[in-house]
């Protein structure tokens, strides 16, 4: 099917979307996990087709470990899709009711934002959590993943779309892209499509802003940093530099710079050093970090390694590595290991990030992780929707003014006025 025959379909199915039950909805997020499970050796062998092909092609160590589909995968998306079924319906929610006049109620309703295209990178496991969210949200939705993985998308696709029309779904509410050519003429699509989440680098994430007139919802590169202070617990600091580096290394939300405290250079930076390089990490420094340790000077501060690899810089204070993040940072997530609350208060409200944590990993990052059941990315940008993006974040709503036959020219002319009140009238309807 040509891409604008993809685009009108999710177009009509959106329209359904909309108006589903929240019964239908999480019936059929449970009927499509059960079929993946039913599927799981289908889905796994055509994961080897495209890990086999893209080892053979040269990909990278660390898109080659977000490639794969596995059991373990496969668990995890099934689990985020059952547990949205325990999320409140986000349609439909009465955000403001105000009364304008006896017999005239303004009420603002949640609904959804219609046909959302997102274009991902190498992770099958993404498609899977982005239709979940999408048809909780009651949206229908264009994939476009990396074709590293064009198998593995076809097979999760064609899966997730039957489960969903044996469900009562509306045919075309999930949509797979599967060429370069496809995104240029969704670029062109402002008439089929509301939406555009683009995840990838920075670079990829402008060229699909300057190329479009739909709306964008960016999420760039995670250049993300642990600022290690002068009042840390050094054991501490050293558990979450290590779980925020090597977790798992080829993920946004993975720490790509260090940032410590001058005064521990003495104490900390050893004993911090060892731990990293026991981890397999190798250390990129400043002129300071090279001098003390003898490792290679960083090339780049705003660089996301997506590997065992780490910028380290020692600073002399705390607006330092402020100043530090908010010029090298992408927005993404920063965290602050200290004991002192005045510290830790100071540095989440001056450092310009989505996501700042105070003495935990920046691998908590994530929309599982916040309980929003799952999260089509990350997004670095200021409006609309920040961090995480769950269901939330793929809602929009109505203005819906209930009257009796009330119209302007009386409060024109002074007939009639108007009361402004806030209301606790539930929406009707």
């Amino acid at each position: 099917m040509e891409t604008k025959q993809i685009a009108r379909l999710a177009r009509q199915a959106a329209r359904q979307m909309a108006i589903l039950k929240s019964e239908q909805k999480d019936a059929a997020l449970m009927r499509i996990a059960d079929a993946l499970q039913q599927n799981a050796e289908s889905i796994i062998a055509a994961n080897q087709i495209d890990l086999a092909r893209s080892q053979q092609e040269g990909l990278a160590a660390p898109l080659l470990k977000r490639l794969k589909f596995d059991d373990h995968k496969l668990s995890d998306v099934v689990c985020g899709l059952q547990s949205l079924t325990n999320l409140r319906d986000p349609v439909g929610i009465t955000q403001l009711s105000t009364r304008l006049d006896d017999g005239l109620e303004l009420y603002r309703v949640s609904c959804p934002i219609g046909v959302i295209g997102v274009i991902f990178e190498s992770r099958p496991d993404a498609l899977v959590q982005i239709s979940g969210l999408a048809l909780k949200s009651g949206n229908a939705v264009l994939l476009k993943g990396g074709s590293e993985a064009l198998e593995t998308n076809r097979v999760l696709a064609a899966v997730i779309a039957e489960a969903g029309r044996l469900a009562g779904l509306p045919d075309g509410w999930i949509g797979l892209l599967e060429t370069r050519a496809a995104v240029s003429e969704l670029l062109g699509m402002d008439d089929e499509v509301d939406l555009l989440i683009p995840r990838g680098s920075n670079e990829f994430v402008r060229h699909i802003m300057d190329n479009t007139r739909i709306p964008v919802l960016g999420h760039a590169d995670g250049v993300c940093h642990l600022y290690i202070d002068e009042q840390c617990d050094p054991a501490m600091a050293i558990r979450l530099a290590l779980d925020s580096k090597t977790q798992y290394t080829a993920v946004c939300n993975a720490v790509e710079t260090l940032l410590l405290h001058a005064s521990l250079v003495d104490s900390l930076l050893p004993q911090l050093a060892a731990a990293l390089h026991s981890a397999g990490v190798t250390i990129f420094g400043c002129e300071r970090t090279c001098a003390l340790l003898g490792c290679q000077p960083v090339s780049d501060w705003h660089t996301e390694y997506l590997d065992y690899k780490v910028s380290l810089k020692i600073v002399d204070n705390i607006d330092e590595a402020i100043e530090h993040i908010n010029r090298y940072g992408s927005g993404h997530t920063e965290a602050i290991v200290t004991g002192d609350n005045f510290s830790a208060s100071y540095f989440l409200s001056r450092v310009d990030a989505g996501n700042v944590f105070w003495n935990c990993s920046t691998r908590f990052s994530d929309g599982f992780r916040y309980g929003f059941g799952a999260e089509v990315g990350i997004s670095t940008s200021k409006i609309h929707a920040r961090g995480p993006v769950g269901l939330e974040g793929l809602m929009t709503y109505q203005y819906r003014l209930l009257g009796q036959g009330q119209i302007v020219g009386d409060y024109a002319t002074g007939r009639s006025h108007f009361q402004h009140l806030p209301s606790d009238q539930p929406y009707p309807l």
